[in-house]
């Protein structure tokens, strides 16, 4: 039997290590079979020597595109367990900061505030919706699946609360499956919202781990509701996004806009090929940035198919689609 030891700075790199309810640190004990305990500052592992010296290495890449990114995706434990070394080159490829105009973006675009930091703009469209946000209080995306708009949005959303630039973050998102009109539905109002909202907790999991994202919203710091519950509020030194945007109806995305108070922050992500309304109802994203358009203090970003950085598929799948609406002549 074998022992050695890994240090670790932080509980917080603990958990991002071991991920969401231990599930990375069952696959490293699954694939290897090594015992895996946390002793104060530091991680231990026994068992074979072999086995041990595997596990210290898949843990020290693990903790290293930690370190670089500031998480964890289950693709890139899955790539380490299998293909040791693979991960961290990727993510090297990855975090590259992008060239416009033949100069780094990298001092175009002030750094997130602690493990945020590690979140960085990788395409020159992120590049400018970061700064549009960083710049300006009204922020309209739009862009195909996978560019990374509500991600991006709600890094910079926790970024602004850590440095108590605002006191809270509300993600709003609009539940048109269900018309808004979601009192038939069974259960009650969390068990109603939760499949509309999921998406926005999930960015949320993506950047706190799991006691801060319910502690911040227990204590009201973070709020995540449906658009038809927005009525009638008035929200200050509040960072605000909706979700889903181009899924609103005009009169709803009036209704939402107005919502803005003093020191408050609005961004509005959507797809606007992917509209979800009836036959007939027009996109209030499409309408609201056509009437702002002239707006000077209201940023409008266009992000493109080649901004996507989720799984290399996800830019062919889109660019498929677009190729055939285009050679239907289908126009929105």
């Amino acid at each position: 039997m074998t022992e050695a030891t890994l240090p670790v700075e932080s509980t917080e790199m603990v958990r991002a290590l071991f991920g969401n309810q231990d599930r990375y640190l069952r696959q490293i004990r699954d694939s290897i079979g090594v015992d895996i305990l946390v002793r104060g500052d530091e991680i231990r592992l026994q068992g074979q020597s072999a086995q041990v010296e595997r596990g210290v290495s898949i843990l020290q890449e693990m903790q290293s595109i930690i370190e670089q990114r500031g998480f964890l995706r289950d693709e890139e434990v899955d790539r380490v367990l299998k293909n040791p070394g693979a991960a961290r080159e990727e993510l090297t490829k990855e975090t590259a900061a992008p060239v416009v105009n033949g100069e780094s973006v990298a001092k175009h675009v002030a750094p997130l505030h602690e493990s945020l930091k590690k979140i960085k703009p990788r395409t020159p469209g992120q590049v400018e919706y970061v700064k549009a946000i960083q710049n300006h209080d009204m922020i309209f995306c739009t862009g195909p699946a996978g560019c990374g708009k509500t991600f991006l949005a709600a890094a910079l959303a926790v970024n602004d609360l850590r440095e108590e630039k605002v006191r809270k973050i509300v993600l709003v998102r609009p539940a048109v499956e269900a018309g808004e009109r979601l009192g038939f539905l069974p259960g009650d109002l969390l068990s109603k919202v939760n499949p509309y909202l999921r998406p926005l907790l999930d960015a949320l999991h993506d950047l706190l781990d799991y006691d801060q994202v319910k502690r911040y919203m227990e204590n009201d710091i973070i709020e995540i509701i449906p658009l038809a519950f927005m009525r009638g509020r008035t929200l200050n030194d509040t960072f605000i996004i909706l979700d889903e945007g181009q899924n609103t109806t005009c009169t709803q995305m009036k209704m939402f806009l107005t919502r803005m108070g003093h020191n408050s922050k609005i961004v509005v992500t959507g797809d606007v090929t992917q509209i979800d309304l009836d036959k007939g109802v027009q996109s209030g994203m499409k309408d609201a940035m056509r009437r702002l358009s002239e707006v000077s203090q209201i940023a409008k970003i266009r992000m493109r198919p080649e901004d996507i950085v989720r799984h290399p598929l996800v830019a062919r799948i889109v660019a498929a689609y677009d190729g055939e609406n285009s050679s239907d002549g289908k126009t929105e």
